[in-house]
């Protein structure tokens, strides 16, 4: 029996291990996790065998478990991409620029900060030195 909004169609040739292994695919990696969690709260050799097949097929140190596609990529992409609305587009493409320039003048606001800050922190370690050498002056002619 299969619905409208079920992503995994029920297709004969494919055994209740491999709807089970597709349909938790495409909830991701935290429903692979919550299945193994709960194989070891109710039988811990459950939860150990989920373990070990999700280490040896590679679906928990991969990103994400068969859609390959990362957030950041697709927002990217879709940051980029037209809507077909000359008006709209001509607004985002101002606004990212502006965005762009704001980034590059912050950036070397922060540069210019670094470098008065290390520009203060040297004279500083000078200042000190001159006043060691000048105290360090002082007692050898005191005890000469």
């Amino acid at each position: 029996m299969s619905t409208v909004s079920d992503p995994i169609p029920a297709r004969s040739d494919m055994g209740w291990f491999s709807r089970a292994e597709a349909w938790l695919d495409s909830k991701g990696k935290g429903a692979w996790i919550a299945a193994m969690v709960l194989g070891f709260v109710f039988f811990w050799p459950v939860g150990l065998a989920i373990l070990a097949y999700m280490i040896w097929s590679n679906r928990m140190f991969s990103k994400s478990c068969r859609n390959g596609k990362s957030w950041h990529r697709s927002a990217h992409r879709s940051a980029m991409s037209t809507t077909g609305n000359s008006a709209f587009d001509a607004y985002k493409a101002d606004t990212l620029r502006r965005l762009e320039q704001e980034q590059q003048e912050f950036e070397s606001f922060l540069e210019r900060l670094r470098e008065a800050k290390d520009k203060a922190e040297f004279d500083q370690f000078m200042n000190e030195r001159a006043k060691d050498t000048a105290e360090d002056r002082k007692d050898d002619r005191d005890t000469a």
